[in-house]
């Protein structure tokens, strides 16, 4: 049985023999501890402190500093408080051995976050076929004029990135009459969308394109993919959308593909440094949108029950879904 799929029964008596260590960087980390204590009665659940070195059985965490995942040889499992887990890889790139060799790491899967990246990607994908975005323009030099909405066959979207979100996308796109393609690492079949897998296949998936969604995990291989290189092979004036992470994308590399029109506009909602930086160049460049890394937010409720469900299914040694393969990143 699928241990999401139907909360077991559990005694509310207090066990103090599952401790779990709870870091949330952000000012919402009372209301999580709040929350996840609730959930999870049984359990003894801590807020993460500097200096804290006591004994835990699981973490979750978002964004938590090399310090707390350093010498716990007892944690089983660190639970990330999002999809995707670069931050927590990024420091056992850095340093090898940091994460307990024996502990998993699990991230969050869906919890709300696949319908607000479909609503995303839906309303970019309609906003450019209808050239809104120009019409916004227009508007503001006060012009009265129609311009010829892009013809749907030749309007084809790419989704970078199959994994939940991605796959939810793709299909969700098939459905505005757009052709889509889809690529990952490995082979997916999904109907209704032209799949593309691994490095051989990339310059094929990209060829004639006339929009790239970005929902590739943050990984070496990935980083800097959205380049000069993959913008050319794109159909002129395509069209950029960045749901993933900032390291995606060369910002010069785009900056300079705008500037000669081989990439007509940008919706961009991560960054290298977020908050954007004051003075970057992304803030003044026209047509260029930015939304301040808002795409799918972590909904708390529903990411708390995946949780409690999965730290139970792990305490009676059942197996969960959501396991990060720390080799390949995700």
């Amino acid at each position: 049985m699928n241990p999401l799929a139907q909360p077991p029964h559990y005694s509310s008596e207090h066990d103090p023999s599952m401790k779990i260590i709870l870091y949330e960087h952000q000012a919402e980390a009372q209301d999580w501890l709040d929350d996840l204590s609730r959930a999870l009665p049984e359990a003894d659940i801590r807020l993460w402190q500097p200096g804290d070195n006591a004994p835990a059985d699981y973490a979750v965490v978002w964004r938590a500093p090399r310090e707390l995942f350093a010498k716990r040889p007892d944690l089983q499992a660190v639970f990330n408080l999002g999809a995707g887990v670069d931050a927590i890889l990024d420091i056992e790139r850095k340093e090898p051995g940091t994460l307990p060799p024996n502990a998993l790491l699990v991230r969050l899967e869906d919890s709300g976050m696949a319908q607000q990246m479909e609503e995303y990607a839906v309303y970019t994908v309609l906003r450019y076929l209808r050239r809104m975005d120009e019409y916004e323009a227009i508007q503001r030099e006060h012009r009265w004029e129609k311009l010829e909405p892009h013809p749907r066959k030749t309007f084809t979207v790419g989704v970078l990135g199959m994994g939940v979100l991605g796959a939810r996308v793709a299909r969700t796109l098939t459905t505005l009459g757009v052709p889509v393609r889809g690529f990952s690492r490995t082979k997916r079949q999904i109907e209704g969308v032209q799949t593309f897998a691994g490095a051989e296949q990339f310059d094929a998936f990209l060829d004639g394109a006339k929009m790239l969604i970005n929902l590739l995990p943050h990984t070496p291989d990935t980083e800097g993919i959205l380049n000069a290189r993959a913008f050319e092979r794109l159909a002129a004036g395509a069209y950029i959308v960045n749901l993933a992470r900032g390291a995606h994308v060369v910002d010069d590399d785009l900056l300079r593909a705008m500037k000669t029109g081989q990439v007509a506009a940008a919706a961009l909602d991560v960054f290298h440094q977020e908050p954007l930086p004051d003075n970057h160049p992304f803030w003044t460049t026209p047509r260029i949108e930015i939304t301040p890394h808002v795409a799918a937010i972590t909904l708390r409720d529903e990411s708390i029950e995946q949780i409690a469900l999965k730290i139970r299914a792990l305490a009676r040694g059942e197996p969960i879904s959501g396991i990060v393969d720390v080799k390949r990143g995700y």
